[in-house]
């Protein structure tokens, strides 16, 4: 279930703010107070008329400022309005009159206060509301206890629910009392134009739910917001009812925003953006970052927001090295997005690179010049500085940092500082930025690596000729050794065995466990065997056509034969599939991947595909010979275990080792199960008939 990730709604006014919406059930109007007041609702709207300023008598009870706030008033589950909730605070105003016999007689230098003369304040309070076409005015009753009365001090505020409104109109309220003491209170806001929208997240998948009645129609554009340049809208609607919206989580940036508005003539449009502190939207940002090279020396970091960053250049050695920051001399300089910016260079280099960091953290970098300049090269970069009475100063860039030239350092900058400076003022480096304070240089470094090779290659062509030589003195030892390595290479070919996949038909239980024999001994001839009696899993899950068609495949791509072991029943459902009368349906068991496989392997006997990719057998005692279709006879096909040599032969193939004692225990291990299957049916359990007919199953 998608979790709620925020609810988005707008109180009144023209700067929204995130925040909840509290739901109010039924249709009844209600108040309440602060706590130690008393109020009540009339029953039923009154007539607005607020009459001219009195005098107070003594203290009263006044409002003193409106505050609102946006509720939903539900009817239903599902089907809610908008409702403004009107907050009134309320204030004591004026004093208590002194009668004047107490003025007269002193009563004013008394030190003890008097006590009040009524026990509480009472207040009728009015609110007036108008929004387009509708105007109510509501009166409440307010006591405030004796307490409570200090004048010239708050005293609490009345919350009456609530004014009903449609979105996007404007709003007034206005409050006094009856009698008035003061001029009324005036309050104009305008509503949002923007249905009931919440944000769900269930993992990546993110959702924009707009919750509003079947019969709004409205319009929404999803849009990227920007400091810099006009708005760029790139998803908009005209929708009606309640809507879904799905969000690619990669879409979601911080600038990201939502934009609804009624479709009535004149309507006020109302946007939000949800995700500007979403911590997802800024990785997404800097994902879609870009960084754009502008010919000649300029460039532009493209993002669909604003981002707070600074770029500087860096230099790239070949390598997996980090990237060397340029900071001094070159300045950092503060990125505006999507705006052509200059490098402070006199030309471009592939080394030079360009990081982008906010806060301190290096989120991008791209070296611009890889793509026109070719790759990086192996050059030294030089920083020259300039002082005062044109003192001037050298060191080369190097992982460790900036190295003197002139130094006793062992590093490569210090054992060649003496043929760079050379190489600079020959004028073999090229100069890359040029100021008061110093200079950069690009000195190649090609004509000493080159250097360095020779000596390699010498050293190599040493070795080579001492090698050669102590082969001409050991050349009987070397013939030896060789021959040994050519054995045990073709000792490992034989090991690992030529591939042979066995095709059958299933006529009885004692036929299968003959077949599992013959399996069993090829195994150790070696040759790797694949028959469906070990891959029965198999064949329920793909099915036999299936598995066939993936173990022809793979023994005939290694080199491999398929092996047609003909019995009885296979030869008679040959002649079924020979005579176009194909199987029954249902005659087979769920895993005969024989009858399964007469589908391929015949088009490649009647195409002439099969020799060199298949061989035939039967078994001395269950077949005859002739019994074998003639269409086979294409290929070689063994009577076992009379030939087993041949056979064992041809499935080795002409490089295979010598078999004749494998083919002795092949014919020892088939034995007792040819044997069994040769027993008369009285003196072993057959299921099925090994006669010709046994093909015909019904």
């Amino acid at each position: 279930m998608p979790m709620p990730w925020f609810l988005l709604s707008l109180a009144l006014g023209r700067s929204p703010v995130v925040l909840s919406l509290e739901r109010l059930e039924g249709l009844q109007d209600a108040a309440r107070c602060s706590p130690g007041l008393s109020c009540h609702l009339w029953d039923g709207d009154v007539v607005c008329l607020p009459g001219s300023i009195v005098s107070a008598p003594g203290p009263v009870l006044v409002p003193t400022s409106l505050q609102t706030e946006l509720v939903r008033r539900c009817y239903q589950e599902t089907d809610c309005d908008l409702c403004v909730r009107v907050a009134v605070h309320l204030a004591v105003h004026g004093h208590w009159e002194k009668p004047e016999d107490e003025e007269k007689l002193g009563r004013a230098a008394d030190p003890e206060p008097e006590e009040p003369r009524n026990a509480s304040l009472q207040a009728q309070v009015v609110l007036s509301f108008q929004a387009y076409p509708t105007a109510r005015c509501v009166l409440l009753e307010v006591q405030v206890p004796a307490a409570l009365v200090q004048p010239g001090q708050s005293v609490g505020s009345v919350v009456f629910d609530c004014f009903e409104a449609a979105l996007g109109t404007e709003v007034q309220i206005w409050s006094y009392t009856q009698p008035r003491y003061q001029k009324e209170l005036n309050l104009t806001r305008q509503l949002p134009a923007l249905p009931w929208l919440s944000v769900t997240a269930d993992g990546d998948n993110v959702h924009l739910v707009l919750d509003v009645s079947e019969e709004q129609s409205f319009g929404l554009s999803l849009y990227w917001n920007q400091v810099q340049g006009p708005v760029k809208p790139w998803w908009h609607r005209n929708l009606t009812g309640p809507q879904t919206i799905p969000l690619n989580q990669t879409d979601i940036v911080p600038c990201l925003c939502v934009q609804v508005w009624p479709l009535e003539p004149d309507s006020v449009r109302t946007s939000i953006c949800p995700f500007t502190e979403d911590p997802r939207a800024h990785r997404n940002l800097w994902r879609a970052a870009r960084l754009q090279l502008l010919p000649p020396r300029g460039w532009r970091l493209d993002a669909p927001c604003s981002l707070h960053a600074q770029a500087t250049l860096c230099w790239q050695a070949p390598g997996r090295g980090p990237c060397q920051p340029l900071v001094p001399p070159l300045p950092r300089e503060n990125v505006t997005v999507n705006m052509a910016l200059e490098f402070p260079l006199l030309k471009g280099h592939p080394n030079l690179c360009v990081q982008v960091s906010s806060w301190e953290k290096l989120q991008l970098q791209e070296c611009l010049w890889a793509d026109s300049l070719g790759p990086l090269k192996d050059d030294m970069l030089l920083v020259e500085a300039r002082g005062p009475q044109d003192n001037r100063s050298f060191c080369a860039l190097e992982p460790s940092g900036c190295t003197p030239l002139l130094s006793r350092a062992s590093t490569r900058a210090a054992r060649l500082g003496e043929q760079l400076l050379q190489d600079l003022h020959s004028g073999q480096c090229l100069q890359l930025w040029d100021d008061d304070l110093g200079a950069l240089w690009a000195c190649p470094m090609d004509k000493y690596i080159h250097q360095r090779w020779v000596l390699v290659w010498l050293a190599c062509l040493l070795f080579a000729a001492a090698l050669f030589l102590l082969f001409l003195l050991k050349k009987d030892h070397v013939k030896g050794w060789l021959r040994l390595l050519k054995e045990d290479i073709r000792a490992g070919a034989a090991a690992r065995g030529r591939a042979a996949l066995l095709l059958y038909s299933a006529d009885d239980a004692g036929f299968e466990r003959l077949v599992g024999a013959l399996a069993s001994a090829l195994c150790q001839v070696p040759l790797r065997v694949a028959v469906d009696l070990w891959s029965r899993r198999e064949l329920s899950a793909q099915g036999p056509l299936a598995w066939f068609h993936a173990q022809r495949r793979r023994t005939v791509q290694e080199g491999g034969l398929v092996v047609l072991i003909f019995s009885p029943g296979a030869v008679a459902l040959c002649r079924e599939w020979l005579q176009d009368a194909g199987p029954a349906p249902g005659a087979h068991g769920p895993h005969d991947a024989f009858a399964a496989s007469l589908s391929c392997v015949l088009p490649d006997f009647l195409q002439g595909r099969a020799p060199g990719r298949y061989v035939g057998a039967y078994f001395d005692g269950l077949l005859h010979a002739d019994a074998v279709p003639a269409l086979f006879r294409a290929v070689p096909v063994f009577p076992l275990p009379s030939q087993l040599p041949a056979f064992l032969g041809s499935l080795q193939g002409p490089r295979g080792p010598r078999l004749g004692e494998r083919a002795e225990q092949v014919a020892r291990a088939l034995q007792p199960a040819l044997d069994s299957c040769l027993r008369p049916p009285g003196t072993a359990g057959m299921g099925r008939g090994m006669g010709p007919e046994a093909g015909d199953r019904t």
